[in-house]
């Protein structure tokens, strides 16, 4: 599958075989990350070989048991990604794994090319995840940290999820942190709007109506607003990885927009954050 030159990709337009959504490297056409999503059915199983990517199992709904390496990990998942957080496993480069669920589900498979294979299979305890507010006011959100320096060891990948509520703005001041992939899983008549966009070197433009199970490439340049319309909460995924010796998430803002920033010392978080799941952990 190539994407040339096409960075919003609507549901279903980038499903290959048992994945709802694949994104390779070459397919976006950068050089690390990626991002499946797979769904089993009741009593379904996938084998997955990761080569050589390293790879997350995220829980978007459901459970799953995976083995891997001769160890086996239960992850007990979530009813949704605005119920909680999720317990999740690291999948390292040329291993096996075998993702298994008695009761159906839906998960995110980030990945990252590398030549490193100094981590073992491990599990990740939601327990762990650190669930940071952003923000303040209308541009106040949620973002749970699963794969960060300081967070989760890896090699090279970095995932985290963003959850705004209804009629708030989340990307914005908007960062860059080079190479990325955003993706929005399921989630009933969900409506939001994003925007990429480049430099006068590199131009890139992307301004969309993103809806349930779309997803957004962003291989350069600034990436927001994401804007959720008043009604619907917004999750989105962020995936990215680069080629760096350091593992580090290199953001900085706009800065056209970095004076947004000012008024939030003067404002409240917004009461609807944290999201009521990640309250009762």
């Amino acid at each position: 599958m190539t994407f040339s030159g096409t960075y919003h990709l609507a549901k279903g337009t980038s499903a290959d075989g048992p994945y709802d959504l694949a994104i390779t490297p070459e397919s976006a056409g950068w050089a690390y990350s990626g991002l499946r999503i797979l769904t089993l059915r009741p009593g379904g199983e996938h084998v997955l070989s990761t080569g050589e990517n390293e790879f997350l199992v995220l829980v978007l709904n459901g459970g799953c048991t995976v083995a891997v390496d001769g160890r086996s990990f239960e992850l007990g998942g979530r009813t949704d990604v605005f119920s909680a957080v999720t317990d999740f496993a690291y999948l390292p480069r040329e291993s096996r794994a075998v993702i298994s669920s008695a009761d159906g589900g839906t998960y995110a498979l980030p990945c990252a090319r590398t030549e490193r294979g100094g981590h073992s299979a491990r599990y990740g305890r939601k327990e762990d995840v650190p669930v940071e507010p952003r923000g303040a006011g209308a541009c106040s959100r949620q973002v749970n940290n699963y794969c960060l320096p300081g967070t989760f060891d890896a090699e090279r990948l970095l995932v985290c999820e963003v959850l705004t509520p209804g009629g708030n703005w989340s990307s914005y001041p908007p960062p860059k942190n080079g190479f990325g992939c955003l993706g929005v899983p399921p989630r009933e008549r969900s409506r939001a709007w994003g925007r990429v966009y480049g430099t006068d070197d590199r131009p890139i433009a992307v301004l969309a109506e993103i809806r349930s199970g779309d997803t957004v490439l962003i291989p350069h340049g600034w990436h927001g607003p994401s804007v959720a319309a008043p009604g619907y909460d917004l999750y989105y995924l962020n995936v990215m990885a680069g080629p760096g010796q350091d593992r580090a998430w290199l953001i900085c803002d706009d800065p056209a927009h970095s004076r947004v920033r000012d008024p939030w010392q003067a404002q409240d978080v917004d009461d609807r954050l944290p999201f009521e799941g990640s309250r009762q952990r």
